[in-house]
């Protein structure tokens, strides 16, 4: 084999094998321990290797491990009762991934285009975004960089910048095939943004003014990230669609997308479907993943912590001239340099870190919400001492 292994080269060089894990630790195949801030890029918020999760991944598996979506699924309807309950939302459609959950949205918003009468409908996305690496998520993520050699992508999509209530209007004003708006309540891969506080809300107004669906990606700042379940509980608005990924199985595939029954209902018998989405085994982590999230009071450790995070880092980083801004909510942080720092990440590795690089420029954080003090003290310690290095 050219690259010597059997593996499409998707990820690039991988120096570190993986064998085990345990809270916020990872174990690689030569016994050293690292301590890791990116919880599997916003998945494993429990941490490694919960044992009510593995529990309950076992004795399902032991009873059931597939079932066709021909039958019902206790598990799938019991975790769909859940998260609408949670939610405030009156209908789930269960897939695999994040991208697969932006899949059924974009579906959702063109069959609301066509009731409308709209012959192309169309989506307004971000800059920056991140939506999914299929052909159509691809299209509403604003990264050239993952989109190119990709081409022809995919119509139905139109791009603003994040944040920018004033170019939504210029928008409306100009195309009238607008159905619907997906956005990012703050933009993870886009470098831990965050937009005005009241942003949203006004959002939810202008959609409702023009009668465009408003979709949230919570892929990302959902299950509990923030300090709520997800991010726009905090700004008092309702969404019509949101999304959810990530977090929800600890670790277990699964992606949701919830509607409101207005909406939902246009995803009638055969206009959608998966063939392992909302199977027993990640429906049974997802039940699990949310009694402990409720029960151990997680959403209100993300938002004491994160706060202590940002606090922290902001002393042990003052006087820093590479540091541009130090920003984030509740688990979600970002550390933003002056300059390319892609470096940083092998540097963290080497001493026991794990961390990430975004945008060229931000190093991301996105630590499990059962860090202990302790843990988010030596996060802090050493990932500050590497910045200033740097």
């Amino acid at each position: 084999m050219a690259n010597g292994s059997a593996l499409m080269n998707t990820y690039g060089e991988r120096r570190l094998t993986m064998t085990r894990g345990e809270g916020a630790w990872v174990w690689d195949d030569t016994g050293k321990k690292y301590l890791d801030a990116l919880s599997g890029i916003a998945v494993c918020g429990l941490g490694h290797a919960h044992p009510e999760i593995s529990r309950a991944v076992a004795d399902q598996a032991a009873a059931l491990v597939h079932c066709s979506n021909l039958y019902n699924i206790p598990a799938q309807q019991q975790l769909a009762e859940a998260l609408c309950a949670e939610s405030g939302m009156d209908k789930v459609f269960f897939g695999n991934s994040g991208a697969e959950a932006n899949e059924a949205a974009i579906k959702i918003a063109r069959l609301h285009g066509h009731a409308r009468g709209i012959d192309v409908p169309t989506i307004i996305v971000m800059e920056r975004a991140f939506h999914g690496r299929t052909l159509a998520t691809l299209t509403a993520t604003g990264n050239r960089k993952v989109q190119a050699g990709f081409e022809p992508l995919v119509r139905g999509f139109v791009r603003a910048p994040f944040g920018d209530l004033e170019a939504l209007e210029t928008i409306a004003g100009n195309n009238p095939s607008i159905a619907a708006v997906l956005v990012e309540p703050i933009q993870g891969e886009g470098g831990i943004r965050l937009p005005e506080s009241d942003y949203l809300a006004r959002l939810r107004a202008l959609c409702d003014h023009h009668h465009w669906l408003l979709m949230l990606d919570e892929i990302q700042t959902g299950s509990g990230r923030t300090g709520t379940f997800f991010h726009y509980q905090q700004r008092g608005l309702q969404p019509d669609v949101v999304t959810l990924a990530k977090g929800l199985g600890n670790g277990m595939p699964i992606g949701a997308c919830l509607a409101q029954d207005k909406v939902a209902e246009l995803l009638g018998p055969g206009k959608h479907g998966s063939t392992f989405g909302g199977n027993p085994v990640a429906c049974a982590a997802g039940l699990a993943t949310l009694r402990v999230l409720e029960r151990d009071d997680l959403y209100r450790r993300a938002r004491n912590l994160g706060d202590h995070l940002l606090a922290e880092f902001r002393a042990a980083l003052n006087g820093c001239a590479s540091v541009r801004e130090i920003r984030g909510s509740g688990l979600m942080l970002g550390i933003e340099l002056d300059r390319p720092c892609g470096e940083l990440v092998q540097r963290a590795t080497d001493r026991g870190l794990l961390i990430n690089v975004t945008t060229d420029s931000v190093v991301r954080l996105l630590p499990p919400l059962i860090l202990s003090d302790g843990e988010a003290s030596r996060l802090v310690e050493t990932l500050a001492a590497l910045i200033r290095e740097f």
